[in-house]
């Protein structure tokens, strides 16, 4: 985990970029759109199975304007932008979503909510880890709930962070990537059981795409 200097990044006009690239949404609700997705470093919960620990330490990452994100994003036919991480929640990003959707431009976020949430934003994916709980704010405000499962404690993790979230959010579980053989089953088996959930793949990475 890294503990992350909030201060040079309070005016959000640039951001600690690991990366960004044009390709479907892989995850959730919008699985199968096309979407600019901007992965952002920094992030201090420090998941043991994260698939992106190069995102962790902020620092490493090179400091680049909204103004070029945007400008690269424009390039491409996207009409929507998946912001993403590290976690997002720890910066300022009103001045980034305040200008993309000057452009048009729909704003996604996908977050574990460590942080109160900043910017303006079209759909918001709450992923919250037991090992740092979500600010409360979130649950008011999830369009969509995405826990994802790596052993049985995540069943009653998930159960905890449905009985919080609006009427209106839409429920899913989804495997951690390298326990999905072991895992997908039982969780066919929940959803079944429990119908307000849906499975949530990583379509992704069985299309061999970013």
């Amino acid at each position: 985990m890294n503990k992350i200097d909030e201060s040079i990044f309070k005016d959000g006009l640039q951001l600690p970029l690991v990366e960004e690239f044009y390709t479907l949404q892989g995850e959730g609700y919008h699985t199968g759109k096309a979407a600019y997705f901007i992965r952002i470093g920094g992030c201090d919960i420090g998941c043991r199975w994260c698939d992106s620990k190069i995102s962790w330490n902020p620092s490493i990452h090179p400091l680049v304007s909204i103004e070029t994100i945007i400008s690269n994003a424009l390039k491409t036919p996207a009409n929507a932008v998946v912001v993403t991480g590290g976690e997002p929640s720890l910066f300022n990003l009103e001045p980034l979503t305040s200008k993309l959707k000057v452009h048009g431009i729909k704003t996604f976020i996908e977050t574990a909510g460590a942080k109160p949430l900043t910017g303006q934003w079209d759909w918001i994916c709450l992923s919250p880890k037991r090992q740092s709980p979500p600010d409360e704010s979130f649950f008011k405000i999830a369009n969509e709930l995405k826990v994802i499962i790596y052993d049985d404690e995540d069943y009653h993790w998930a159960e905890e962070a449905a009985s919080k979230v609006n009427k209106n959010c839409i429920l899913y579980l989804q495997s951690e990537w390298s326990r999905y053989e072991q895992n997908i089953l039982a969780i066919v088996d929940y959803v079944k059981t429990y119908p307000k959930w849906n499975v949530s793949l990583q379509a992704h990475k069985f299309m061999h795409i970013p």
